[in-house]
């Protein structure tokens, strides 16, 4: 039995469609994974067993074919665990046969079954509604980073067996939505900025590279009447959306 599950990877700030393709048949039992993968998807292998187990369902002593296509392009990182699991659970008929066409799974899988959060959500998702994905299957700690990109429903997961219910309509969750408007003017809120600083060109210069690069700063002067306050500028300006 053949499913056929999407997801995408990065190469860089790009990203790629890939089909997981999964083959269950009868035979001896082995697992391979083929298309290029890397290291980390090859140990993939473990962590969706041992997921799988864990969540509560039967692992079969079966012969698993994992083709990641097209072949021809590099598969890198973590996040294949998710739809390889959702491949391998369909073929073991634990989760019913549905047209997921329009859908990509991402995410990390824990021992455990949990779904660990992930990264490079965002131009992930923004090429899944260039290519006319119409639903994303991501980590629960993801789903507002992805709700910024509108026109695309986004499912926050927090565990293997919780979605397959999910998949299996036994549960009902909401599709995540954020008003991005209304998040990046409270971002903008400040109660201090550097218009109330006089002169130190050269101290203030010196908190925007700080700020730019994710830095450290330290300032030191005998008289502490500016480093308290440029300490409060920079604490607002390396503060990021909490998305």
């Amino acid at each position: 039995m053949l499913s056929i599950i999407k997801t995408i990877s990065l190469h860089g700030l790009e990203g790629c469609l890939i089909e997981v393709q999964v083959d269950v048949s009868s035979g001896i039992p082995e697992w391979t994974i083929v298309g290029l993968p890397d290291v980390s998807v090859k140990e993939a292998k473990e962590r969706v067993r041992t997921a799988i187990k864990n969540s509560g369902f039967e692992f079969q002593s079966k012969k698993i074919i994992v083709n990641l296509a097209p072949a021809n392009t590099r598969k890198e990182g973590s996040l294949f665990d998710l739809p390889i699991a959702i491949g391998i659970l369909t073929n073991f008929k634990e989760i019913k046969m549905q047209n997921l066409e329009d859908t990509i799974f991402v995410g990390e899988l824990s021992l455990d079954g949990k779904i660990n959060k992930a990264k490079g959500i965002l131009p992930i998702c923004l090429e899944a509604k260039k290519i006319g994905i119409k639903r994303i299957i991501l980590p629960k700690e993801n789903e507002k980073e992805a709700a910024i990109v509108k026109d695309i429903e986004v499912i926050g997961i927090g565990t293997l067996d919780q979605l397959v219910d999910y998949l299996n309509d036994k549960i009902e969750i909401e599709s995540t939505k954020i008003d991005i408007e209304n998040v990046w003017k409270k971002e903008q809120e400040y109660n201090i900025d550097f218009s109330e600083i006089k002169g130190q060109e050269n101290v203030k210069r010196a908190v925007e590279v700080a700020a730019a690069r994710w830095s450290q700063l330290s300032t030191y002067r005998k008289s502490g009447k500016w480093k308290n306050n440029d300490s409060k500028k920079n604490s607002n300006n390396i503060t990021r959306s909490n998305l």
